[in-house]
């Protein structure tokens, strides 16, 4: 198997605390410590209304990103195209791709990235956005195109810049929209991997060439724990655990500490449901990561890997892709 392609996702996530600035310096270091280990990208998630998130104004830190980086690529995982203008979003990604040539990337999703009242609050017609979703990134793509010059809105800076677009999903929907407008697909089976296996199914045998992808391009978002030993990994994937609780429980928090054993903090139920939400995540040493993933990768038949990895210490979050990035070499 040829060797995977390496990317993360990250989210600013404030740890416990912590505030938002140090957050986004978190950001920067791990953008910073991947571009060294040759990683090809990272993505800054839209989420709003949200305390320990800070990667609300999502195109602003992306800039702040690739300002403090030369090679890496720097994106969106994702922009939530309904929350927005198409016509704003080709400017603000216009600007990054003229700021940063051929190292912008606009993954697009049709999800609000918060609760429905305050995606009222960001876009009144959030609900036609979402049902129009394949519709806006056609408008979108017209935007930063070679629009007409007879054109009565264009886009300046944006037009002629061609920046990639990519679906992300967490269901089969945007599968097959991806398929259709032939264009590269992200899912997220980081959070929600139930219908992973069928989307990737549905976007290979759907898939339409395009003029902007001859072949489909298929991404997958894993949350990945790497340290030197397995006890090690386990030990540190507590507060990704402790983060995923939280959020079904709807208490949430800043990143917490790692704690021995999760024990007396969740229940039969809460451990279950956390477990379907996390059954795509690879924990363990370099040997075990290795054993886990290149299984899953040849199974899947995904091009790409991105990759997430909530831990509180920030040596031991940046140790851990370093530590993936050995065992998808060895």
């Amino acid at each position: 198997m040829e060797k995977i392609t390496l990317s993360a996702l990250d989210l600013a996530v404030v740890r416990e605390g912590g505030n938002a600035a140090e957050a986004i310096a978190r950001t920067v270091a791990l953008a910073q410590h991947i571009e060294a280990l040759q990683y090809k990208r990272i993505w800054l998630a839209e989420h709003h209304n949200m305390a320990n998130i800070a990667s609300s104004a999502t195109a602003v830190l992306i800039g702040h990103v690739a300002g403090h980086t030369t090679t890496l690529r720097v994106g969106s995982g994702g922009i939530m195209l309904p929350n927005h203008s198409p016509l704003v979003i080709a400017e603000q990604f216009g600007t990054l791709e003229i700021l940063y040539p051929k190292r912008i990337d606009l993954g697009l999703g049709r999800a609000p990235g918060t609760d429905q009242v305050t995606a009222a609050a960001l876009r009144r017609n959030y609900a036609d956005g979402a049902y129009n979703f394949g519709r806006s990134i056609e408008e979108l793509q017209q935007y930063l195109g070679n629009t007409s010059e007879h054109a009565r809105v264009r886009a300046f800076p944006g037009e002629g810049t061609d920046i990639p677009i990519w679906v992300l999903g967490s269901s089969t929907d945007s599968a097959f929209l991806a398929a259709e407008m032939g264009l590269p697909y992200a899912f997220a089976a980081h959070f929600a991997p139930a219908q992973f296996r069928h989307a990737v199914d549905i976007y290979k045998k759907n898939f339409s060439p395009s003029p902007y992808l001859q072949q489909p391009y298929m991404m997958a978002c894993v949350n990945v724990i790497g340290a030197d030993t397995n006890a090690e990994a386990a030990y540190q994937a507590t507060s990704m655990y402790r983060m995923f609780l939280g959020i079904i429980t709807n208490q949430r928090k800043g990143l917490q500490p790692p704690v021995e054993t999760m024990d007396g903090l969740w229940g039969l139920q809460e451990r279950a449901a956390v477990a379907q939400m996390t059954a795509c995540t690879f924990i363990g040493n370099r040997e075990t990561l290795r054993e886990k993933l290149l299984p899953f990768i040849e199974e899947t038949g995904i091009d790409e890997l991105m990759v997430t990895s909530n831990i509180y210490d920030t040596e031991k979050r940046l140790h851990s892709y370093a530590v993936l990035k050995e065992a998808m070499e060895a």
